[in-house]
């Protein structure tokens, strides 16, 4: 490219940036400038959208700047040299001010004719950056499909964040004085290695012939920060039999800290190769390696703290919250393809809500973050509930129970390969930090293993003492555990403590453990084999009465709600703590009871109530909220008091009764014949002797009236 060539490209740079106007016809790139002028940002983007969109647009100019992006970086850097304005508010000088005030009136005396590193450098005045962002349209590339024809271009690629380097300086400018003639000389650094200069090359030194030593001064050179990040492709993007692969990306100056291992990013940035250095650079031979030079940076799922509403999102969360029935619909437009479960449904929607976190005064903490294990014969859907819970939350780890060890789980100390030190890798619940923990077959984890989640449940820290390392990590995580009975079915001749077979230190732990039994049962086998086969038919689920939700919709009302910290009023203290009492003088009288009621349960009772209270948008948590935590509670074993009232056998007769009521009243009829009423009550299971038994009680009571040879029944209306 030849020397015009450049000066043209830079005078279509400088027309760009200060006659474009945005929708609102104001000069967007001025405005930034502007700020930049006054110190209010440091950096500057470039957004190719605009270019795209620019009245006067030049195609080669935009088709060269995603071809040779590094290049014009620095072109669109020297025109906004060129058109940055005067600042208009007063700022503080810092040092970096005071020493280019101090070099502008120095510096004339030595600059002409000699040394062009005698020269200060465009790179040491500028105290900003540029990026030039790529156009969102069109889906991102995966990791695999960026290859060498892409060499120099800017790509968009998406993936998940596996591991981030510490922020540490990078040296942009080397400024070194020399000892004999006491001018500065300036060296720009563009690789990640450099030859420092030992001798001084200005003409007073060559004249007198002085091999002036030079000193590196630290303190006038420029450093940028500089983060190394490895990013790795998404699951859904791997073909079949292949392992995924991983990219090594750069991030300088702003873009920084943008980004923690586990978060799932979409990145706009210049595809480069790199040559090993040092002693991998013998043993790579010719291999070089590539990398990506980020422009831009943003997330797929922000974290509720960081949730920014777009458009109508505030308007519809607004009007959603007025709605009395938001409980339900929330819960049912979670894994609506999923048929009933609504009560397990809502007690997701609790965990991804959760309740406020709680710190004393003497820096003791009580956690707010709600633990739920599933636990459930084969087939009941629960994987299906746990994956759509990752895909809800922001920030969601899955893990299975034989995959994962217990390092896997909490955190491993490994060697980092750039600085061969040994160093923590965080494992699952650290990565979920602030997030949800997903482990499927919960019962199939090694009992060492399991050992590890303890701390994380309670203490919601990862304590190590390891390879000379002793730390503490955070990992404030909820947990959601799935996990099959002892004998992959539950067995009804055992006891419920037989069948779950997890330890009472675990168990204690969660907050709810939701039984879910697989019960043979004509009515509700026949709807959900029609809700299956609806959703296999059109991929979506059958009408729920309403429109279920958006995830993302979901994502920002339970941001919204997470602001809140309800507390409980005095008037229901006495409540919650009789409300305990009762369950655990239940528990004292019962032979074989069904869970573990200790002081933890209290605890779970108060952070239910909370969330529902946070779901309301409310400051303070009302009894309709304990009442409601209390039910799920008990809810959460109800299908094996189901079982127990019919294994009893003492209920059966009134049970057979209210199915014949209910039936009958459905119907708006008085009378039911025999076969109909058989038909009723052998789908639920009981047998024709035990509605004879039923017939003849009721009827010595005079609620109804028997034919004595067809045995039909007609009811007496009260």
């Amino acid at each position: 490219m030849s020397e015009l060539d450049l000066n043209r490209e830079k005078d279509l740079a400088k027309e760009f940036l200060s006659q474009f106007a945005d929708a609102n016809g104001e000069a967007k790139y001025i405005n930034i400038l502007q700020d930049v002028a006054n110190r209010k940002i440091k950096s500057i983007q470039i957004d190719l959208e605009d270019l795209f969109n620019y009245k006067d647009l030049d195609e080669d100019f935009l088709r060269r700047i995603t071809e040779n992006t590094r290049r014009y970086i620095g072109i669109f850097a020297d025109a906004i040299d060129v058109l940055l304005p005067e600042p208009t508010e007063a700022f503080p000088d810092d040092d970096h001010d005071i020493l280019m005030t101090q070099r502008s009136e120095e510096g004339t005396d030595n600059t002409e004719g000699s040394d062009p590193r005698q020269r200060m450098p465009p790179e040491i005045k500028r105290f900003y950056e540029v990026y030039i962002r790529a156009s969102s349209k069109g889906p991102p590339f995966t990791i695999r499909e960026v290859k060498a024809s892409y060499i120099g271009q800017l790509v968009r690629i998406s993936g998940i964040v596996t591991r981030c380097s510490d922020v540490k300086p990078l040296m942009q400018v080397a400024v070194y004085t020399c000892e004999e003639c006491g001018f500065e000389i300036y060296q720009e650094v563009t690789a990640r290695v450099f030859m420092p200069l030992f001798e001084c090359p200005s003409n007073r030194c060559k004249t007198n012939q002085t091999k002036g030593n030079l000193i590196l001064q630290l303190r006038a050179s420029k450093f940028l920060k500089f983060q190394e990040a490895k990013i790795q492709e998404l699951a859904e993007h791997v073909p079949k039999g292949h392992i995924p692969r991983t990219m090594t990306i750069h991030f300088r100056g702003e873009l920084t800290r943008k980004v923690a291992p586990g978060d799932v990013v979409e990145l706009s940035g210049v595809f480069l190769p790199i040559p090993y250095t040092g002693f991998r650079a013998m043993r790579a031979g010719l291999v070089a390696d590539t990398y990506l030079e980020a422009m831009s940076v943003s997330h797929f799922k922000k974290k509720y703290e960081e949730y920014e509403f777009r458009g109508d999102e505030e308007e519809q969360i607004a009007r959603l919250s007025e709605d009395g029935d938001i409980y339900n619909k929330l819960a049912r437009s979670l894994a609506p393809e999923i048929f009933g479960h609504e009560d397990v449904k809502k007690a997701l929607l609790l965990l991804l809500v959760g309740a406020p976190h709680k710190k004393l005064k003497d820096g003791m903490k009580i956690r707010g973050d709600l633990h739920i294990c599933l636990m459930g014969d084969p087939g009941v859907a629960k994987s299906q509930l746990l994956k759509h819970i990752i895909n809800v939350a922001p920030r969601g780890v899955y893990t299975t129970g034989r995959g994962s060890s217990g390092v896997g789980l909490t955190a491993a100390v490994q060697k980092d390969p750039v600085t061969n030190e040994m160093v923590l890798e965080g494992g699952a619940l650290v990565l979920a930090d602030m997030g949800i923990c997903a482990i499927d077959e919960f019962d199939k984890m090694d009992e060492s293993d399991r050992t590890a989640i303890h701390e994380v449940m309670e203490q919601q820290t990862v304590s190590i003492a390891k390879a000379g390392i002793t730390t503490s990590l955070n990992a404030r995580t909820a947990v959601l555990a799935a996990a099959n009975p002892a004998w992959g079915r539950y067995d009804m001749r055992r006891t419920p403590a037989e069948n779950i077979n997890l330890p009472p230190a675990l168990l204690s732990r969660f907050d709810l453990l939701w039984l879910i039994l697989d019960r043979a049962d004509m009515d509700n086998d026949l709807e959900m084999a029609r809700h299956i086969v609806y959703v296999h038919q059109n991929k979506e689920s059958p009408a729920l009465g309403f429109t279920p939700l958006e995830p993302s919709v979901l994502r920002a009302y339970i941001s919204a709600a997470r602001k809140l910290s309800p507390s409980i009023p005095k008037e229901l203290e006495e409540y919650v703590a009789t409300a305990y009492s009762s369950i655990r003088q239940e528990e004292a009288k019962s032979s074989s009871p069904h869970s573990y009621t200790t002081v933890r349960t209290l605890l779970s009772i108060l952070r239910i109530s909370a969330a529902l209270a946070r779901l309301r948008f409310s400051d303070t948590v009302a009894q309709s909220d304990v009442d409601e935590a209390l039910r799920l509670m008990q809810m959460s074993k109800f299908s094996l008091y189901s079982e127990d009232r019919q294994k009893s056998g003492l209920d059966a007769i009134s049970d057979i009764y209210s199915i014949l009521r209910d039936e009958a009243a459905r119907g708006n009829k008085m009378d039911v014949s025999y076969a109909h009423a058989l038909n009723w009550i052998s789908r639920k299971g009981y047998s024709e002797a035990q509605l004879k038994e039923c017939l003849e009680e009721y009827a010595a009571l005079n609620v109804w009236q028997i034919h004595p040879n067809t045995f039909d029944i007609r009811f007496i209306d009260a």
